[in-house]
């Protein structure tokens, strides 16, 4: 769970931290590898965040648009969007995909990768835990959009020092394989991603402006976390300005200058986000997902969703059972209980 803060009390007014407490970033799986170098891995674009850890060793991440950056034992990041990025050991080193590595399964969630040079010294393998982690944000797809490509830890130890044991327990978990590690391994990852998103959002999210503007400013953000609250409600424009506090014309005029789309857009396009996630994750029912959004047919649903999208609804949840089947075919086929 993502606890923004220990203080409920303290951010009780704030609809940044209001809309936070319903965040939750969930493990879907995760892979302990032990490499020899050289060595190159390319990690496939995914919806799901990746998180890395290095153990042991010394590599080098690159993603696209991204200056390339060194990452050496100890240092953990988090990539939020899952965009394709490669891990590699040096600039010209072959590059293998992820996925054509075999798996081991540790446990449930947990694989292991070993690709190693034999006879070789093992102090010198590399040692990376590596996780695929779902945001399950419900309305707060935007905030995932305007996080950076890469977020590491490291610009926050000199803020978060309790950062620290957790990562030393992680490097020796990963150090020792003592029975049970690779649980364990999955909880700490759990908690550190969490901490790299916190990290951002209270050092006020970098450089993002709009949305996050739009919840800091007292007035606005009443409305903003009152929607995400209830997005199924028959929102009008004078309930939104009534919660502003001021007339439609002058909510209305302050919420385009902020957000950059009108409220009656906002809304809209907040629900078919919503009603995406339900279908990828949940695989809601058409109809059902209409009717929680307030829709009142499920063609005048279909419709909207469609024209925000880009899909019906019924192609966005055949990919997703389609996606589903052939993960726990691979799974399968590798060993694993669910593809890393």
């Amino acid at each position: 769970m993502f606890d923004p803060s220990s203080d409920p009390s303290k951010n009780a007014h704030d609809p940044v931290s209001e809309l936070l407490m319903g965040m939750r970033l969930r493990g879907a799986s995760y892979g302990r590898l032990q490499l020899s170098p050289p060595f190159g891995i390319r990690f496939p674009a995914g919806p799901e965040a990746r998180f890395h850890f290095i153990a042991r060793g010394n590599v080098l991440l690159r993603a696209p648009g991204q200056v390339q950056r060194e990452l050496c034992c100890g240092d953990a990041v988090l990539l939020p969007r899952g965009e394709m990025h490669e891990i590699v050991t040096a600039a010209n080193v072959t590059i293998r995909d992820y996925e054509s590595y075999t798996r081991k399964p540790l446990c449930s969630d947990v694989a292991a990768v070993e690709a190693c040079v034999k006879e070789t010294n093992r102090e010198n393998d590399v040692l990376i835990f590596t996780g695929r982690m779902e945001f399950e944000l419900d309305t707060l797809h935007p905030l995932v959009g305007l996080m950076p490509q890469v977020m590491s830890v490291g610009a926050l130890i000199g803020r978060q020092p309790e950062l620290m044991p957790l990562l030393d327990a992680m490097e020796r978990e990963m150090a020792e394989e003592r029975v049970g590690s690779a649980g364990i391994l999955a909880r700490l990852a759990d908690v550190i991603a969490a901490s790299i998103v916190r990290g951002w959002v209270e050092c006020g999210c970098g450089d993002a402006t709009g949305w996050i503007e739009a919840l800091r400013d007292p007035r606005l953000g009443r409305v903003i976390a009152a929607l995400h609250r209830e997005p199924g409600r028959n929102w009008t424009l004078a309930d939104m300005a009534r919660e502003m506090g001021s007339s439609r014309s002058v909510f209305a005029k302050r919420f385009v200058e902020v957000t950059g789309v009108t409220p009656q857009r906002y809304v809209l396009a907040l629900r078919m986000r919503l009603a995406e996630q339900w279908f990828r994750r949940d695989k809601l029912a058409i109809d059902t997902a209409a009717r929680r959004l307030g829709f009142g047919s499920q063609a005048a649903f279909a419709r909207a969703f469609k024209r925000i999208v880009g899909e019906p609804p019924g192609q966005t949840r055949r990919k997703a059972a389609v996606g589903n089947m052939e993960t726990g075919k691979t799974g399968r086929k590798n060993g694993a209980a669910r593809e890393i």
